[in-house]
């Protein structure tokens, strides 16, 4: 998911001059867009070894880790922001990650294929799991370990005890705020600690 127009999307909800911590970083390209467009220092985190030696051409400085092994080698807010971008779906436990996220960053930006869209809808109305440019694999091969919707985050950010700063649907690069969950391939949240 790292088109010009995602990524440009994502970068207006990360504050000029954050320290970011991206977890699942890919190749980098994120972090290096937020260096170049909002001055941003951070860190990536990739379990690959292609995707971490990507992260050291682009100049991008990555952690080679596990994410299902957790964060505990980072201190609270360490960060001003954590991002998972295309993560989530892939983690064992989703929902002691997003309390990772945002026990390490100040705020959490959450970004994952939203399985309610309605393509994804009439395919399984016609007794297919969808195929999509967000969703692009078959079942049987799939790295999700999990599909979610646009409603399910916020139900789980609720039960985990965040609180939801905004939330909104991506589609092509374009801002979704009607029915993100009906309307948007992309489900977008910023979280943080709920106000005590």
């Amino acid at each position: 998911m790292t088109d010009i127009h995602t990524m440009h999307a994502l970068a207006k909800l990360v504050p000029e001059g954050s320290r970011v911590l991206d977890l699942g970083c890919g190749d980098g390209a994120m972090l290096d867009y937020l260096k170049k467009s909002r001055g941003c220092t951070g860190y990536g985190v990739e379990i690959a070894d292609s995707n971490v030696l990507a992260c050291v051409q682009r100049g991008v400085n990555v952690i080679q880790l596990n994410l299902d092994e957790g964060l505990a080698l980072f201190e609270d807010a360490s960060f001003d922001v954590v991002l998972q971008i295309d993560t989530l779906q892939h983690l064992r436990n989703a929902e002691v990650m997003l309390r990772e996220t945002v026990r390490v960053g100040r705020v959490g930006i959450i970004a994952f294929p939203n399985f309610a869209h309605w393509p994804n809808r009439l395919s399984v109305l016609k007794g297919r799991m969808p195929v999509t440019r967000r969703l692009p694999y078959q079942w049987y091969d799939t790295p999700n370990i999990r599909v979610g919707t646009h409603a399910d985050l916020a139900t789980l950010a609720q039960r985990s005890g965040l609180q939801v700063l905004d939330s909104f649907g991506l589609q092509t690069g374009h801002t979704v705020r009607f029915l993100p969950n009906l309307m948007a391939g992309t489900s977008v949240y910023k979280l943080a600690h709920a106000k005590q």
